[in-house]
Parts: C-alpha cells; structure tokens; sequence
C-alpha cells in the first residue's frame, strides 16, 4: 500500500517557501508507488498534482489534491551508438547532481546545463534551457505513466512537442503522463556550445575549454545572478523572455538603443524580460513579503510569511508595466498550482 501522508506540509517542497499543505502526499520511489498511489481509494475523485524540486511552481494555496512527490532514482548509461551517448536517469535525480556526474563519467553535452535547479523528470516540461542550450537538444525520450491507459509508455521528442519554455506535459499531457525517466542522447564527437555571449565573456582567455571548464563558468554566472532558494525564496527566472516579429524588435531597438534582444532562426526577436524590468524600475523593489531580487529583476523572491497571492499581484503589477511602456506582454515562467 501506499504511503499516504494526511494534510501533509509542503513547504520543502517548493522554492518560494510558502507553507501550504496537500490533503494527501505520498512520496514516489518507484513506478510500483505511483501506480499503488494511484490505484489507492483515498485518491478517488482527488486531482492529482505532480512535484519534483518545487523549483518552477507557485503553490497558491493548500491543495485538496493528492501530491505526488517524485523521488525515482536511477542512472545508465547505454553503449555508444552511432553518433550518440544515451544516458537514462530517474525521475527523481537531481538535475545539477545528474550534470555533474556525467561530466565526471566523461559524458559531456549538459554543461551548459549546469546548476539549473530541480530534478530529471521536470526537465522536459518545461524544457529547460540556458546559455545556448535547451534540454530538447540533448533529448531522446521519457518513460512515463500514461492515466488514461494506465499503462507505461515511451514518448520521443516529436510526442513531446517541445517549444519554447514548453511541451506536451503542459497542455494535453499535463493531467495525463506522469515522468518516471528521461533518456538523454549525448552527440559524439563533443562540440562545446559557446555561442552565448555571457558564456564567451566568462571563458576569456580559455583557449580550449573542456566540459568541467564550462560547467563551471555557468555555475559562477548563475551564482552571482540568482539567489540560493535555500536563502531566499524564488523559483529562478520568473517570466519567459518573449519573442516578437521582426519590425516590432526594429521599431523598438530605434526607440530603445539598449534594447537587449537576439534573432532566433526564424526571423523573429527574442527580447531579455529581464532588461524589460529593469528599464521599469523593478528591479530590487520589496512589495512586503515579496519582491524583486536586488541583482536580477527577472527573479521575484520571497523573503518568508508571504503568500503566494501577494506575488502574483507583485507578478501582475510588473506585466502590466511593461506592457504599458514596451507593448510587449511577459508571461510568467514557473506552473501556477
């Protein structure tokens, strides 16, 4: 049986901190738990809410749901084949953790990766990405749960749909697969990804630098940029850095000469939310319990007896703003539960 956790607290369980409590939390190690959790009568007619690292939710108030906290573990690597190192982790692995140890098994291709908080299993959600790199590059497939069939299936990356910041598990899979694994496919031979100018600035003077080299320049970005939710509360960049046509970028690049902006392969812009912000005066402004971080202004913190109402005000307050100055809408980042 299940290990059902009654009016159980969450607030290990998600980066901003705040003290929220779930009717029933099970904590999941293996696909025999999640299936048992399921199948468990005290769960019918419950939602059902899915939490890794509570790195990229705002829990907006106590849930009367069963929670599903994935703590699967596992890591293979497979024969090389073709061009290609496949590596499969567990749902429940640390995402930095699992960087780290493939770097250290001579697997580089997740470096750019690094420090990225959270765990396996929610990398392909939200597809993460960073300096150049998004996890749908490196993807292969996901073993999951699929509810409508209770049955386990295998979804490859055309399944998946990936986007920008998106996929599948957040539209049509989001109430129907649950993650129990990711399969990571590693190009060989290696070509290190540094194409990011922050990246390029970092490794000045680096004439070849490895995958240990490069992780670890991502790793001092990261640190001097976001703060230690273990410090304060925040679940990393808060809003999506939007992507618009071509002549709005012009027309906005004319009226603002600092515009920080970066052509994608179709012809569009992708605008920095970050410096949008900025530009509106956000960024270290204390709205109570709740805020925007002092040296990025696309991370909003919570410095503890806030709730989570008052940051989706702070939130709002800032999309309106910068709408109203730029015509630009920045949408928020992490899944609103």
């Amino acid at each position: 049986m299940a290990d059902f956790r009654e009016f159980y607290p969450l607030r290990r369980h998600n980066t901003f901190g705040f003290d929220v409590r779930a009717r029933f939390a099970v904590h999941v190690r293996s696909e025999q738990d999640l299936v048992e959790a399921l199948d468990d009568p005290r769960a019918a007619g419950l939602p059902v809410v899915v939490l890794g690292g509570g790195s990229n939710v705002v829990l907006s108030g106590d849930l009367d749901a069963l929670v599903l906290l994935i703590e699967i573990p596992g890591y293979h690597v497979a024969e090389p084949s073709g061009e290609a190192v496949y590596v499969t982790a567990g749902a429940g692995e640390n995402w930095h953790g699992l960087v780290g140890r493939t770097i250290e098994d001579g697997l580089p291709g997740l470096e750019n990766l690094a420090l990225i908080p959270g765990t396996v299993g929610a990398a392909p959600i939200q597809n993460i990405g960073a300096y150049g790199v998004e996890l749908c590059e490196r993807f292969a497939r996901v073993r999951a749960y699929d509810r409508q069939t209770r049955n386990f299936v295998e979804l490859d990356a055309a399944q998946c749909a990936f986007g920008y910041r998106d996929s599948v598990f957040k539209h049509t899979g989001r109430d129907r697969f649950i993650i129990t694994a990711v399969t990571l496919r590693l190009p060989r031979p290696w070509q290190p990804a540094l194409g990011y100018a922050e990246l390029a600035r970092e490794l000045e003077g680096v004439d070849t630098p490895d995958a240990a080299r490069i992780r670890d320049a991502v790793v001092a970005i990261r640190s001097r940029k976001l703060p230690d939710p273990a410090v304060i509360g925040n679940a990393g960049s808060f809003f999506k850095n939007p992507i618009v046509e071509a002549p709005q970028r012009d027309a906005l690049a004319a009226a603002h000469p600092t515009l920080v902006s970066y052509r994608q392969p179709d012809g569009r812009y992708k605008l920095a939310a970050g410096w949008l912000i900025d530009q509106c005066g956000f960024k270290g402004v204390s709205d109570g319990p709740v805020g925007v971080y002092g040296k990025q202004a696309l991370v909003l913190v919570h410095h503890g007896g806030g709730s989570a109402r008052e940051l989706l005000a702070l939130a709002g307050r800032i999309a309106d703003t910068v709408q109203a100055r730029f015509g630009v809408r920045i949408e928020p980042e992490p899944v609103i539960v």
